[in-house]
This record gives structure tokens, sequence and C-alpha cells, in this order.
């Protein structure tokens, strides 16, 4: 421990390397608060169809697990050769359907050219069942102000949620709201 203090402690020489860490440190944070921003400023905008699940965690609060339409698909929307694997990392090309929803197309091993209107999200194969695959993109976790998540769930008991989705040009996606679906 001693040796650690006299470190920062140490001479002239060796102050540039620690102004230099701590600079580093500090652009990596404010990079990747920047990357979110940028998510949602520069993203294609989707809408999502989801249904909510187990809306408390003791030691996170409250949020409610998502499970999108999009992330149960039949084996007829796979695009690869073979059948997909678990674990694998897929795209998944949607387009536009009813009530503004985005519905996927497709699936594939590796990043599909997207035509107007279309959207590519990323995400994995998570099950393969014999007719079927599921999928999971890490926009299944909406974290909600404390006591709303169960007044959430049960909206979407009622009606499909409707999940605001921003895809950035490099394939990060950002949950950028969610609304219970107006029938």
């Amino acid at each position: 421990m001693t040796d650690l203090l006299s470190w920062f402690s140490a001479p002239a020489r060796r102050r540039p390397l620690l102004r230099a860490l701590v600079a580093a440190q500090v652009l990596y944070v404010l990079g990747v608060a920047g990357a979110g921003y940028a998510t949602t400023a520069l993203g294609q905008r989707i809408i999502l169809a989801t249904t909510p699940l187990d809306p408390k965690d003791l030691l996170y609060g409250d949020f409610v697990r998502l499970h999108y339409a999009i992330s149960d698909n039949p084996l007829s929307r796979w695009h690869g050769e073979g059948a997909p694997t678990r674990r694998q990392a897929v795209f998944v090309l949607l387009a536009p359907g009813p009530d503004s929803l985005s519905t996927a197309v497709g699936v594939y091993p590796q990043a599909p050219t997207p035509g107007a209107g279309q959207a590519v999200l990323r995400g994995w194969v998570t099950d393969v069942y014999r007719g079927s695959f599921a999928l999971r993109f890490n926009l299944e976790r909406y974290y909600v102000p404390e006591g709303s998540g169960l007044r959430l769930e049960k909206a979407g008991r009622l009606h499909p949620l409707r999940v605001r989705v921003s895809i950035a040009p490099w394939g990060q996606a950002r949950i950028t709201g969610v609304d219970a679906a107006l029938k």
C-alpha cells in the first residue's frame, strides 16, 4: 500500500504518465456515454411489439423484462446454410408492418443489405427447436421509475406494448421508449 501511495506522490517524471492514465479513463467513460446518445440521435427508428415479464429485481429496482414478437421465428425465415445454432450471431431484417410495427422478414448469419424502409437488428440465437428458433437482442430489459413496473406489466397483459428502438448505422441498438398499444 505504501508503494502505491509513493507512486502517486512520485517525482515529476511520472506525472505525465499518471495524467495520461486519468485522461484515458475519462475519455473512455465519455465515449461510452456519447455512443449511447449518438445511437439515439443518429439511429434509424423502429417500433417493435412486445409483452412484459417479471417487473421487479431487488438489486436493480424496477424494470420490465421484454419478450419481442420478432424473438420467435419459424425455420422458414432462416437464410443461412444449415440450421442456426445456439449462441450464433444473427441479423434480423425488419420491414414496416401493420400499425407501423416492424416485423421480421428474414434472419441471416451475415448482415443483409436493407431495402427502402427496412432495418437490420443484430441479435443471437438462444434456442433451436424442431421447427423454430428463438432470438435475443440485448434489448430485453427496460428500467422504469420505481413503482411503475407493475403498471406497465398490467397494461402489457391487455395489449402488446410498443417499444421504440433506435438502431445506429454501426449496429448498436437502444430502447428510446415503451408505450402501451392503443386499440
